[in-house]
């Protein structure tokens, strides 16, 4: 679908960075990446390589964690955003999407919107403006708005969630595992919005996922990530007719579909990772 990086100007640039939980446990080893303006990137890889802590990292908001960058650094328009706390980072248009679909359960699906505006200083009419944004992009959240949002499915949530982003008028939107416990088709719906916002609306997006097949049909750009390592990147469409990447995380090889339980030689996911 969309392959080639639309523009060479990197909004956020993340060098060489290492973290560190609890003051022992490495989980970061020297992650680059970079992230252009208009364009669609992809941070993936299995559980536990490393995704989160990196959005995190970049989102600050590790400290909640008891983790911290220890090394490297991470430049947003060209200044070093390591000091920022997430509200100012919000208001600099970074923002991250958490991994679950976090909604306030209580709240209904247009009150929760709404807590998304808070960094911003809207008129009433440019809050209107706002929401009528959302619901044009999430015509299913319009017809659920006044439902409480525990009450919602784990799709609607997850679109909530994205929405309520979209309110803080988001450059950036780091989106943590978009495609979680969804089925399919609502994994294609919610793909093709993020498609529509990258498009019409010019937001760039750091997506991590473990869903490699349809995170690298939407993205212009992947890394993947081994035991907190980079091991592999580049363009989309190289990265979908990789051998390594075909075998490893889509499933087949040139011999056809295996699983990686079926996978006997590990060799070069070995040299990934020396």
């Amino acid at each position: 679908m969309l392959d080639a990086t639309p523009t060479t100007e990197n909004l956020l640039e993340v060098n060489n960075i290492e973290v560190i939980y609890n003051h022992v446990i490495l989980v970061l080893k020297g992650v680059s990446l970079s992230v252009p303006k208009g364009g669609i990137t992809a941070l993936l890889g299995g559980n536990g390589a490393g995704k989160t802590t990196t959005l995190k990292a970049i989102s600050n908001l590790l400290h909640s964690e008891r983790g911290e960058v220890t090394k490297g650094s991470i430049i947003y328009r060209g200044q070093s955003i390591a000091e920022s706390n997430p509200a100012a980072l919000v208001r600099q248009g970074v923002i991250q999407v958490m991994e679950g679909r976090h909604c306030f359960e209580h709240l209904t699906i247009e009150e929760n919107l709404l807590t998304g505006a808070y960094t911003r200083k809207y008129s009433r009419a440019q809050l209107a403006d706002a929401l009528d944004l959302v619901y044009t992009y999430f015509t299913r959240l319009k017809e659920r708005r006044k439902s409480q949002a525990g009450y919602t499915s784990g799709g609607e949530q997850q679109m909530c969630a994205i929405g309520r982003a979209l309110m803080s008028k988001p450059e950036t939107v780091l989106l943590d595992e978009p495609s979680m416990g969804l089925a399919p088709q609502l994994v294609e719906e919610i793909f093709n919005i993020v498609k529509n916002l990258n498009e019409q609306e010019g937001v760039s997006f750091l997506l991590a996922e473990q869903n490699t097949n349809v995170a690298l049909r939407f993205a212009h750009y992947g890394y993947i990530l081994e035991s907190g390592r980079v091991v592999m990147d580049g363009p989309a469409a190289e990265l979908r007719e990789n051998p390594d990447v075909k075998e490893f995380y889509l499933g087949m090889s040139d011999d056809g579909r295996k699983s990686f339980r079926d996978v006997r030689s590990y060799r070069r996911r070995k040299r990934w990772l020396s």
